[in-house]
This record gives structure tokens, sequence and C-alpha cells, in this order.
């Protein structure tokens, strides 16, 4: 079964589920006058709603690429995750606004056993929907999937607390409904703000997963032509289509007809092994007709290396006919002041040889 078709029957059977649950526990709440069963009901709804979000984002992000999308629109699932998001916060604070009203006027609720039992059934019920969902969304690499799933081990977590309230109340006499409720209403207002910062953290550009990278420079890096690979850059355009960019370091004498078949056969063999489509290689030249470039090399590393912030030196060449040495540093991210960094790099590597024009780059520390 395809990847949409996936998403969209585990979100109808969310969508189902949630409905029975949110029928069942409203008629609880309003004949035992419990706010917090009646809230949890909402909650479901809005569970629901969530469902049909996924399955109208999931449709919309599967349509082919246009001339207006380039890339397709396999970003909509993350925004369709925002919504969901915002709806799970919208939940939080109108439950929370009703919590601190029965606080301020509070009622007796009553009980019966045939409500306690819907309760109980609901937290098992919400849990394996939830672990259920959960499991989908990660298989499938849906974030909307993984925050309703998250979202529904959330409510068998609430729905629990709201079970030993009653049975508190039956026990003691102590009413704990409307108290309960306002935690409730923040631990939904914690979580949506979660799931809302990790979607547009997505959609601003996460650093690449490091296992994904290193598993690509270790793909690249098979060939027997490539020194190494440096500086992969890799966009995310949806769970579907990633794409990216990367430097190899071959050597100097490569012909342009070799190095295009190898940098066909890199592409075909990341895309098959890791699903990166790289849509650019560029090339650094390795030193092979000179034998002191292989002690430049080192002597400047170790100067480069030594310096604060610097954590890689790679693209090293040294002509030496044109007396031009050129290669590019990865700086921190904590550096104040990077072109200081590459500035005392500079300094160094002209008294080392001074007959030499250094030409150093800054790199920022995109992929591991």
């Amino acid at each position: 079964m395809e990847r949409d078709q996936v998403i969209v029957r585990t979100s109808v059977i969310g969508i189902l589920a949630n409905l029975a649950l949110a029928g069942f526990k409203a008629a609880v709440g309003l004949v035992s006058g419990s706010i917090a069963i009646v809230l949890d009901a909402v909650n479901n709804l809005s569970d629901a709603l969530s469902s049909v979000i996924t399955i109208i984002g999931t449709k919309l992000a599967g349509r082919r690429a246009d001339k207006e999308h380039p890339f397709g629109h396999g970003r909509i699932e993350y925004i369709s995750a925002i919504i969901i998001s915002v709806l799970v916060l919208y939940a939080g604070i109108t439950s929370l606004i009703e919590s601190v009203k029965k606080i301020l006027s509070p009622t007796i609720p009553e009980y019966t056993a045939p409500g306690l039992l819907i309760i109980a059934v609901a937290v098992v019920v919400k849990l394996l929907l939830g672990r259920y969902v959960k499991g989908i969304g990660e298989k499938v690499d849906s974030n909307a999937l993984k925050d309703s799933g998250q979202d529904a081990m959330m409510d068998s977590i609430i729905s629990a607390s709201t079970l030993v309230a009653a049975l508190i109340f039956l026990t003691t006499k102590l009413s704990v409904e409307a108290w309960l409720a306002a935690v409730i209403s923040l631990v939904i207002i914690k979580s949506g703000y979660e799931m809302l910062q990790e979607s547009l953290s997505v959609i601003l550009g996460e650093r690449a997963d490091s296992d994904l990278t290193r598993g690509i420079k270790e793909t690249i890096t098979s060939f027997p032509e490539v020194y190494g690979a440096y500086d992969l850059v890799l966009h995310d355009y949806g769970p579907r289509l990633m794409i990216g960019s990367v430097h190899i370091e071959v050597d100097d004498t490569m012909t342009v007809d070799r190095l295009d078949v190898l940098e066909r056969d890199i592409t075909q063999k990341v895309l098959a092994a890791h699903h990166v489509i790289l849509v650019g290689i560029s090339v650094y030249s390795h030193n092979t007709r000179d034998d002191s470039a292989t002690k430049m090399l080192e002597d400047i590393r170790r100067a480069a290396m030594s310096q604060d912030f610097v954590l890689q030196m790679h693209g090293f060449y040294a002509d030496p006919v044109e007396k031009v040495i050129s290669f590019d540093i990865i700086v921190d991210y904590a550096a104040p002041d990077a072109v200081a960094v590459r500035q005392a790099v500079f300094d160094e590597v002209q008294r080392m040889y001074p007959d030499y024009t250094a030409i150093i780059a800054i790199d920022r520390d995109v992929s591991d």
C-alpha cells in the first residue's frame, strides 16, 4: 500500500475512534456534571479534526510538481502539522479558561458505574490508538500522524487521571475535578507548544540527521577516485523529497569525461542507498603534480586547526606556478567573529609561505 493510502487509512481509524469516544464521554460528563470529562470529550473532537486535517494535508502534498512549485508540494504536510499544533493549543487554552471558572464556581459532580466503566475503556482505547497511529507515523515519516499519535497517548493518561479523580471523590467526597481539569489543560498546552515548535523548526530548516549525512559521505568516498566529501547541504522539500549538493576531492589530472561518469555514478548510488537527489557535485582538486604540496598541506592544516573555532580544513590546493594556496575552513557557530578567525589563519599561512597568496573560504558547519 502506498504511503498516502496508509496515512489516510490510519487517519480515518483515528477519526472514527475519537468520535465514538467523544460521544460517550460527553454523555457521561453532562449527566454527572463532570467538567473534566466534558473537556476530555472536547479534546477527542479536536483529535478527530486533527485527523481530518492530516488527510487533507496528505492529499494536497501528494500533488505533482508544477511550474510554480518545481519541487512538489510535500511541505504542505509540515503546514498541516502546524495547524494541528495550533488546534491542540487552542483546545488547551479554552479548557483552561473553563477550568478556572469551575474552580471559582465549583459544582458537585455525580458519578455512575457505567460512566466510570466508559472512562476506563477510553483509557485503553486511546493508549492503543495512540501507539498505533504514532507507530504508523514513524514508519511512513509523517509528522502529522506522529503528533496525533502522541496526543492520543497523552489523552490516555489524562483520562486515567480523570478516573482517579472520580475514585477519590467517591471514597473521600473530595472534589478535585476543576483542579484536575486545569492540570489537564496545562498538559495539553505544553504538548501543543512542543508540537508547534517542532513543526516550525522543520520549515525553518533543521540540521540534517547525522546518521544520514555520514552515510551519504561514506557512500561517496567508497568510490576509489574520491579522496573526501565535504560541504554536504541537504534541503527538505517534504518527507518524500530531499535534494542536496556536495564537494568531492579528486585528482587534478582527472579528465572531464571521467569526472562526468564519476558524478553520475555517485548520484545514482546515493539516490539508491539514501533516497537523496544530489543536484550539484562540485570539485576540489587534489595535488598530484607537486610533491612539496603534501608537506605544505600538513603544515597549513596544523596551523589552521590550532586556531580557536576552526572545526575542519579541506579543499586544499597549491598552485606552484601561480603561487596560490587555496582551501576552506569550517568555522564553529560559537565563534564571535568568523571573519576574524579566517584572518588569523590567513596571517599564519602568509607568515609560513610568504611567496604564496592564500585564498581562504569560510564554510559553515552545516552537516556532520
